[in-house]
């Protein structure tokens, strides 16, 4: 399927949902590739299927797999947890990786949430620095045929990752990852923001600078900062002054607090801890708080074996008094760079269209 439009999604009235907002279903992208987790893919399995279970327990989840042999011991691995295999789907999407959030397809609705639309903006795989990734590229096209939703190709690299929303005209990226020249080395900043603005129909983008030490991704968003809110932010900051990530984290702080949205409010801040470092055969990994994932009926959080895991799960909770918030063990998966948030993409549920009673 081609891009049917002419117009941007923004003109025609489609936006991105904030990850709050009702979910039909999570997408994820089964994990296979032993490269991403050296040594451990195998230990991964029981965190991720624990994630899955708790997500499915309020919501469709849809996992892409390659083979029916992937599905079948999928399926193993999710009975062993104790998952409902009834909410559970499996679609025949050939993958590279499993990081669905920066490879799987963008949803927007229309205005009056009565129908969706897919986004397939371009993959490199965080600037060419894991080939191949070809079938990740093509997964968004892929599942907008499947269900025949209306398709935009902006034709520019850009990863779910890197932006954060709001749900009512703002988003949050960082200088770090969109500017980084392995992205989009043709375009500016100004022009950056136009497309952000134009695809995703928002109103304004709001920069931070840096990511946490270890990331790979190049200072991806959903490891530092998070709407919970329309106005309010959860943000990772370290307490020791002698880690690397202290001044990256409190530059950002600062750029936050001198923030404003649309109507020219300013942010509400809400500061999490950081776990202590996570280091795996001397190689210091991106480990936070940030990437939780906002469920329909919960928020799971990556946890890392650490003293403020408990802290950091109770400042959460108190930002979702609506949910259940649900720490997961983490500290095997994070060795492939990314967690809960990274593997997942939100897709949002249409409002049924109303006809009058006769």
């Amino acid at each position: 399927m081609t891009n049917l439009f002419k117009d941007t999604p923004k003109q025609l009235g489609y936006t991105f949902p904030a990850e709050w907002a009702p979910h039909e279903a999570t997408w994820l992208s089964w994990p296979h590739k032993e490269a991403s987790w050296p040594g451990k893919l195998e230990t991964i399995y029981k965190p991720y299927c624990e994630f899955i279970k708790v997500v499915a327990e309020g919501e469709k989840v849809r996992i892409n797999v390659n083979d029916a042999a992937t599905k079948a011991f999928a399926e193993a691995e999710l009975q062993k947890v104790g998952a409902d295999l009834t909410n559970i789907e499996f679609y025949f999407n050939p993958s590279n990786d499993a990081w669905c959030r920066d490879h799987g397809p963008a949803f927007l609705l229309n205005s009056d949430h009565t129908k969706k639309a897919v986004i397939d903006w371009g993959y490199n795989a965080w600037g060419d620095k894991y080939p191949p990734y070809d079938l990740d590229d093509v997964i968004p096209t892929k599942i907008a045929e499947h269900f025949k939703l209306p398709l935009f190709n902006p034709g520019i690299v850009m990863e779910g990752g890197s932006v954060e929303f709001n749900g009512a005209g703002t988003i949050l990226t960082t200088t770090a990852c969109l500017l980084n020249e392995n992205r989009n080395p043709n375009l500016n900043k100004a022009q950056i923001e136009q497309y952000l603005m134009d695809f995703y129909g928002a109103e304004q983008v709001l920069w931070l600078g840096d990511g946490i030490v270890g990331d790979d991704t190049d200072g991806h968003i959903d490891d530092i900062t998070r709407f919970v809110n329309k106005k309010t932010v959860l943000t990772v900051v370290e307490s020791n002054p002698e880690d690397e990530n202290y001044y990256i984290l409190q530059e950002n702080l600062e750029l936050l607090k001198a923030m404003h949205l649309p109507d020219g409010e300013a942010l509400n801040i809400i500061t999490l801890p950081m776990p202590s470092p996570v280091i795996f055969e001397d190689t210091r990994l991106p480990a936070s708080y940030a990437n939780f994932y906002i469920a329909n009926h919960a928020v799971v959080v990556p946890t890392f074996r650490d003293a403020n895991d408990s802290i950091a799960l109770d400042i959460i909770q108190q930002a979702f008094p609506d949910r259940k918030v649900v720490g997961i063990d983490s500290t095997d998966i994070i060795w492939g760079l990314g967690s809960f948030h990274c593997l997942s993409q939100q897709e949002p549920a249409i409002q049924p269209i109303l006809t009058p009673a006769i």
